[in-house]
């Protein structure tokens, strides 16, 4: 298999690895996180500008027409420099699902405006009390005149302050826990019975609340068929899981870089750190999970739209037991290595760790992923 960049990938791998080097110093990014937005609009612009918002979007709304390799190539260099623009909820999350499983009509009245930078899409699909499980869905979506009412909580919805529009999963039949029976809906988030709560996370990025009360969708919104949402969801989130396994594995590069510097650079007892042994073979344990989580994260990305639902299921639960692993292992390390320094705020090892550690529990933690991985293998 050649697993060689095409003269196209390669471009974007370029464009992008050269504006998060030049364009987005790590002082900037630390002025765009305490600000109310937390990102920046210009950025997002320039990323409409350059064709990355449509890098893994089909051509016939305005994308480039590549796949979740063009969305690896965009994350890893993204991982790199902790940009906290949306593209995980927006572009990988929200336009892939639409992309993928939504009406003609709302391609064409969503993804056009996606690719241009002009409208926002969020994924609200967690609740407070379903941790991990998906398919443990309790908000309502109750048939209203010839549309629905939905009711319900959804929680840490990424982006979901900003959002133009959510994409918000229901139960249409069945009791909780149910596989079947669960829709997935358009919702305005302006409409009325809508009501938001947005905070930072601590890893520098927006999640919001989203509280539902009678809120009514027309039987246009409905993406996908009714009561069938629940495999369009998990598409969606496995396709999350292939891309923040990419963001990992660029985060956990600077990481193993920037501590490989310092200890070259910091001497005890007369002597440069990197020159104690038991410190190298650390440096070599961070070293190879780097390679491994780079290996994992082009797996995925190869294996993310596999028709095979449960052999999809089983390769990315593996990914995400792996990033997992190597993202609490490199990020710990980094961090100890680098003594006091590496926690305070003015210094960029201790946002990466942040970072990483919430990568490890986005979208499933190492132990729910080692159960869906047995669970796919039975």
């Amino acid at each position: 298999m050649d697993l060689s960049w095409s003269s196209e990938q390669q471009q974007l791998r370029d464009s992008v690895q050269r504006w998060v080097t030049q364009s987005y110093p790590f002082e900037a990014r630390r002025k765009l996180i305490a600000s109310e937005l937390g990102w920046s609009r210009d950025n997002w612009r320039r990323f409409a500008e350059l064709g990355w918002l449509g890098a893994a979007l089909p051509e016939d709304v305005g994308g480039i027409g590549g796949s979740a390799v063009e969305t690896l190539i965009v994350m890893e260099a993204f991982g790199r420099g902790l940009v906290t623009e949306p593209y995980l909820p927006a572009i990988v999350l929200g336009a892939g699902l639409i992309a993928d499983a939504g009406s003609a009509a709302q391609k064409d009245a969503l993804l056009g405006g996606v690719v241009e930078g002009k409208t926002l899409l969020a994924l609200a699909y967690a609740e407070p009390t379903a941790r991990y499980e998906t398919f443990n869905v309790t908000t309502k979506a109750a048939k209203k005149g010839g549309g629905y009412a939905l009711s319900g909580h959804k929680c840490v919805v990424i982006n979901g302050g900003e959002a133009d529009r959510l994409i918000v999963s229901a139960r249409t039949a069945g009791a909780p826990r149910d596989a079947g029976g669960i829709s997935l809906f358009l919702v305005d988030p302006k409409a009325k019975g809508v009501r938001l709560k947005s905070y930072p996370t601590v890893d520098g990025g927006r999640a919001a609340e989203v509280m539902l009360d009678d809120v009514a969708v027309a039987a246009g919104d409905l993406i996908g068929p009714a009561d069938g949402g629940l495999p369009i969801l998990e598409h969606a989130l496995d396709r999350g899981i292939a891309a923040v396994a990419a963001e990992a594995s660029g985060a956990m590069a600077v990481l193993h870089d920037t501590t490989l510097e310092y200890l070259k650079t910091r001497k005890q007892f007369g002597v440069a750190l990197s020159t104690f042994q038991a410190l190298q073979h650390r440096m070599v344990d961070m070293f190879v999970h780097c390679e491994e989580s780079k290996s994992m994260a082009l797996k995925a990305a190869l294996e993310v739209d596999n028709d095979d639902a449960a052999a999809r299921a089983r390769t990315l639960a593996a990914v995400k037991v792996q990033i997992g692993k190597a993202a609490r292992s490199v990020g710990q390390e980094a961090v100890q290595l680098h003594g006091g320094i590496g926690m305070t705020m003015e210094y960029k090892v201790g946002h990466y760790f942040k970072r990483l550690s919430c990568i490890e529990t986005l979208f499933g933690d190492v132990d729910h992923h080692l159960e869906r991985f047995a669970r796919a293998g039975s």
